[in-house]
């Protein structure tokens, strides 16, 4: 293997990044990115990359210089053929001290497919505007609350839902299912991620024959769906067999959006 596992503004680093008075270990003030690499190139980073700085600027958070942010995504690619790139843009012990660390993870393990369990989810936004709203920071704490959750109940995750049940998405990925024959996804106006995973499989369906919606919608519409489907970089599009009580088959729509998102991958390496 070449490059580095892990690099801190551009240099090689061990575990130890931030320092233990940094807000962003104390308060996880900072923001990331999570990008899925194939044969050792980093999916869709453009994308990625324009996130980033959304979520940078609603936290006063500098970003590095792009030329130097694709050195650093690239250096740290070449580690492994395959595997997770993350970006933390993070702020130190005193002001004006921000850290950017780029750093190799494995793929980890995923069923190929999903159970889920639907939690409400009181600290979801559910389209109400805040300042940090839709944007990708560090504080997942919540989240992964919903995870063990889920986990407990005996399912492999969570689905979040609002107070009045509006689907909203799960705790690391959007979610998305098949009613009356037509693709649907909670839409962004609900303040869910903008999932760069979701919208490559959202121009999938648009070059499809299969009808689309994007809008708010109940649980009751999850529950009485076809298929149902989780959508995420480590999942890319994943099955799901049943939520809560309501179970499900693999259908034809989620098969056709998996073999098309794979070619799309190799499409885009080829092309890089």
């Amino acid at each position: 293997m070449s490059g580095h596992a892990i690099l801190v503004d551009g240099k090689p680093s061990g575990p130890l990044v931030f320092d233990m008075d940094s807000p962003t270990i104390t308060r996880g003030d900072g923001c990331f990115e999570v990008m899925r690499v194939y044969r050792g190139v980093a999916f869709e980073w453009d994308a990625h990359h324009d996130r980033l700085h959304r979520s940078a600027a609603m936290m006063d958070l500098k970003v590095p210089p792009r030329a130097d942010l694709d050195s650093w995504v690239k250096q740290v690619a070449a580690y492994g053929p395959e595997g997770l790139i993350r970006v933390i843009i993070g702020r130190g012990a005193a002001p004006g001290q921000e850290k950017c660390v780029v750093t190799w993870h494995p793929v980890p393990s995923r069923p190929d497919t999903m159970t889920l369990f639907p939690l409400t989810a009181p600290w979801h936004s559910a389209g109400r505007p805040w300042d940090l709203a839709g944007g990708k920071t560090l504080s997942y704490g919540p989240n992964m609350a919903a995870t063990r959750h889920a986990v407990k109940e005996g399912f492999d995750e969570a689905l979040l839902v609002s107070d009045n049940r509006t689907v909203l998405e799960g705790p690391v990925f959007s979610v998305a299912w098949v009613y009356d024959g037509v693709w649907e996804t909670p839409s962004l106006d609900l303040l869910i991620l903008d999932s760069i995973t979701r919208r490559v499989v959202l121009e999938l369906v648009s070059n499809s024959d299969v009808p689309m919606r994007e809008g708010r919608f109940s649980l009751d519409r999850v529950l009485d769906a076809e298929e149902v489907m989780v959508i995420g970089t480590t999942r890319e599009v994943t099955p799901v067999v049943a939520v809560g009580e309501q179970e499900y088959q693999w259908g034809p729509v989620t098969k056709r959006l998996r073999e098309a998102f794979v070619r799309r991958v190799r499409q885009s390496i080829d092309e890089a």
